[in-house]
C-alpha cells in the first residue's frame, strides 16, 4: 500500500490580487506551491506526488521542483474548469501505476501549513476507515444572514467545524465515488468532503491546524511569511 499524495495548483488567485496565481507567488525566493510540495517530499510515508497544474505553468512547476528537490514529484497533469475536475484529472494519471488499495491524499497546493503530524494522522484514518477529512473547530461566534438582513441567526458553534485539506481516500472508493457522481450527474461538487455528503457516503474527520489555512487573500500572504519568520526563529 502506497500513500500518494495529489496536489492541486489549478486556481487563477484572483483572490489575492496578484497578477500571478496564489500558489506560485515567490515568498522568500521560493514559490507557495514549493513549500506545499516539501511537506510531502519531506513526509517519509509519502511515496509519490503528482500535481494538478493551471495550464501554461507546467514547465515553472517542473523546474522550480527540481532546483528545490522535489524527487517524488511522480507527474504534472493539467488543471479542469473545476477543483473537483482536477482532482478527476489526477485521478486518470495516478490510475496508470496505482494499486486500488493505495491512500490518495487530496491537497490544496496553496496550503503551505500543513504539518507532518496532520498529514500522519490523514493517512492512518484512511487506512483504518477509507476516508479521511481534515478539520478545526470553530472557535469564533458564527451567525447566519439572508438578504442582508439584520436579523443574524446565531449558530451553536460546538456542532461546526471547518474542513481543511488533506482528503483522505482509498484508491478503490475515490474511483467509486466519481463513477456513482457520474450516474447522478453529480458535476458542481466543490471538493471531496462535499461529494462524499451529496453521496450519502460516510465520513470521517481527523484533526487539523490553525496553521493549515489557504491562501487566498493578500492578508493570508503577510500572514505565511510571519509563519516563515517566526519558524526561522526556532
Amino acid at each position: 500500500m502506497k500513500n500518494i499524495a495529489l496536489i492541486t495548483a489549478g486556481g487563477v488567485g484572483s483572490r489575492a490580487n496578484q497578477f500571478i496565481p496564489k500558489q506560485f507567488l515567490t515568498i522568500n525566493d521560493k514559490p507557495v506551491i514549493i513549500y506545499t510540495l516539501e511537506k510531502f517530499q519531506q513526509h517519509e510515508d509519502i511515496s509519490d506526488i503528482v500535481v494538478v497544474c493551471l495550464a501554461g505553468w507546467e514547465e515553472y512547476l517542473k523546474a522550480n521542483a527540481k532546483q528545490f528537490g522535489i524527487s517524488k514529484l511522480r507527474g504534472v497533469v493539467n488543471g479542469g474548469q473545476s477543483g473537483i475536475e482536477s482532482i478527476q484529472n489526477g485521478l486518470k494519471f495516478i490510475r496508470e501505476f496505482a494499486d486500488l488499495d493505495d491512500v490518495i491524499l487530496v491537497h490544496d497546493g496553496n496550503r503551505p501549513g500543513v504539518s507532518v503530524e496532520t498529514i500522519s494522522d490523514c493517512i492512518l484514518q484512511t487506512q483504518e476507515q477509507g476516508v479521511s477529512i481534515t478539520a478545526i473547530n470553530i472557535n469564533e461566534a458564527v451567525f447566519t444572514t439572508e438578504n442582508d438582513k439584520n436579523e443574524p441567526e446565531l449558530l451553536n458553534r460546538d456542532l461546526l467545524i471547518r474542513t481543511q485539506t488533506p482528503h483522505g481516500i482509498v484508491l478503490d472508493k475515490l474511483i467509486d465515488l466519481f463513477k456513482l457522481a457520474s450516474e447522478k450527474n453529480i458535476t458542481q461538487t466543490v471538493a471531496i468532503c462535499t461529494l462524499l455528503v451529496e453521496l450519502n457516503q460516510p465520513i470521517y474527520f481527523c484533526k487539523g491546524s490553525a496553521k493549515n489555512f489557504k491562501i487566498t487573500t493578500a492578508e493570508d500572504i503577510d500572514l505565511f511569511k510571519g509563519m516563515i519568520l517566526v519558524d526561522g526563529k526556532k
